[in-house]
């Protein structure tokens, strides 16, 4: 068996968009490297806090782009959810949905009851859907200061698409947090339950978190105690890996996924030969083919260690210059 990050894991929770693919096309290389995971006997979990398909469509699309995916890989927020409250009502519980149908076929696959009511609700639960209007909002809300429980299946502020970042279902969460005065219980990443959830059902145990956003995979990952690994192909910037609060801060830091086949060792932040960080976080090498993210995975333990917030980095000498530059810290 190689001796490379993969070897140590059993089961990938994946992400999707901005990790396995971009708008509508692959990331170069994701879907050789899940391939050879699958080929090696590593299993992926693909997790999504998306809660407006069903598993079946989600995997149908990756199936598309070439990824090796079944309904039972995918793991969506909706499950999460849905799982969530059928842990706390009793079987026939009156829920209302606001969001898609997907997410209504979990609810009653768990043994709840929809309803579009507040005057008929045990609960709300809340996920994205383009077509969410201020009525159910509304609705929600009524319900939900009637003393109905209420569950997000995830509070992202944003939703990528490719005009750019659209009012995803963390924004429709706040209004009705701003409206009823409460707050949700979150199903989807951060909250470690879709995680957990995940490794569960892959019936695996050591799991491995891949995704490219800090303040949902990365936190997610940290909150339901398994290692992370960040990949720069989608959300998250250097400067924002560099800056992390220690709730986001990831076990290991790749370019992508082809980071999977590299040494554990060589992709967590620490000292790096070729790369000196000083007082101050004053960035010295030598040499125009040292590696980028060696030299922010250098920065990331110096400044870690001295407690993180807001960096600022400085640089000596043209080869670290050069990469400041590439990695946006100048």
């Amino acid at each position: 068996m190689s001796d490379d990050l993969l070897s140590r894991f059993d089961v990938l929770l994946v992400d999707l968009d901005g990790t396995l693919y971009a708008g509508p096309s692959a990331v170069p290389g994701a879907v050789e490297a899940i391939a050879t995971a699958q080929d090696r006997g590593v299993r992926t979990s693909y997790v999504t806090n998306n809660a407006s398909r069903r598993p079946s469509d989600v995997a149908a699309h990756l199936a598309e782009l070439g990824f090796p995916a079944t309904t039972e890989d995918v793991r969506t927020s909706s499950q999460a959810g849905a799982a969530m409250l059928a842990a706390q009502l009793p079987e026939g519980a009156r829920v209302l949905v606001v969001g898609t149908s997907a997410l209504a076929e979990e609810v009653t696959r768990r043994g709840l009851r929809v309803v579009d009511s507040a005057d008929d609700a045990d609960a709300v639960v809340q996920g994205h859907s383009p077509d969410t209007g201020w009525r159910n909002l509304a609705e929600a809300t009524l319900a939900i200061r009637q003393g109905a429980l209420w569950v997000a299946t995830n509070v992202d502020p944003t939703l990528p698409t490719d005009r750019g970042p659209m009012p995803g279902n963390g924004s429709m969460v706040g209004v009705v947090r701003i409206a009823s005065g409460a707050e949700p219980q979150v199903a989807g990443k951060p909250a470690p339950t879709l995680i957990q959830e995940a490794l569960r059902a892959s019936g695996r145990e050591r799991g491995l978190v891949v995704g490219d956003r800090l303040d949902t995979d990365i936190e997610g990952g940290n909150a339901a105690g398994l290692p992370t690994l960040v990949v720069l192909t989608g959300v998250s910037t250097p400067r924002e890996v560099l800056e992390a609060h220690e709730s986001q801060r990831p076990t290991y830091l790749g370019a992508n996924l082809g980071a999977l086949f590299q040494p554990a060792e060589d992709l967590a932040p620490g000292s790096r030969d070729g790369w000196a960080v000083g007082d101050d976080l004053v960035l010295s090498g030598e040499g125009d083919d040292l590696d980028d993210l060696d030299a922010l995975r250098a920065l990331c333990a110096v400044h870690w260690a001295a407690g993180g917030g807001a960096a600022r980095v400085r640089a000596e000498g043209d080869a670290a210059r050069a990469a400041v530059d590439r990695l946006g810290l100048a």
